[in-house]
C-alpha cells in the first residue's frame, strides 16, 4: 500500500494571455487516485488520470497541460488583476495539506526576487506530475 498523501496548491489559470483579470486562482491536487482542479467556489474545473495528461513547462514557468483536447496554462502567480484565492480554497488547502509533506520548491534567486518563486513552483509541479505518470516534456 502506498503511502503518498499527494500533493495540493493554489496556482492560477491563466484563462487569457491578455487579461489578467481573467487569471484565476484554482485549488490543483494530485492524489494517487488522479489530478484534479477546483475554482474558486470548489467547483470541480477537471478531474483526469495523470496518464492521460499531456504538457510542456515553457521558460518561462507557464504550465502547458492537455487533458482531454483542452489546453490549461497554470503559472504559479497571479496577475495584478487577478482574484485572490477563496476562503473556501485556502480552508480545502489545508485540509488537503494536513499531514503531507511541504513543497521543497524554493527556486533560484532571480526567480525568487523577480517572480515571487513562481517558476520553482511550476518546475515542482512539473516534475510530480510527471512521476504520476503524466506525458510532460
Amino acid at each position: 500500500m502506498s503511502t503518498d498523501t499527494g500533493h495540493a496548491a493554489i496556482v492560477h489559470w491563466r484563462r487569457s494571455i491578455w487579461n489578467g483579470a481573467r487569471c484565476e486562482p484554482v485549488l490543483l491536487t494530485l492524489r494517487p487516485d488522479g489530478l484534479q482542479m477546483q475554482d474558486r467556489s470548489l467547483a470541480t474545473v477537471l478531474r483526469a488520470d495523470p496518464h492521460s495528461v499531456t504538457g510542456r513547462l515553457t521558460r518561462l514557468g507557464t504550465l502547458l497541460l492537455t487533458i482531454d483536447g483542452r489546453r490549461y496554462a497554470l503559472v504559479g502567480r497571479p496577475a495584478s488583476l487577478s482574484p485572490a484565492p477563496s476562503t473556501d480554497q485556502q480552508r480545502a488547502l489545508a485540509n488537503a495539506s494536513h499531514g503531507s509533506p511541504p513543497s521543497a520548491a524554493a527556486g533560484g534567486a532571480v526567480d525568487q526576487v523577480f517572480n515571487g518563486g513562481a517558476g520553482a513552483r511550476m518546475r515542482d509541479w512539473h516534475a510530480r506530475l510527471a512521476a504520476a505518470g503524466a506525458r510532460l516534456t
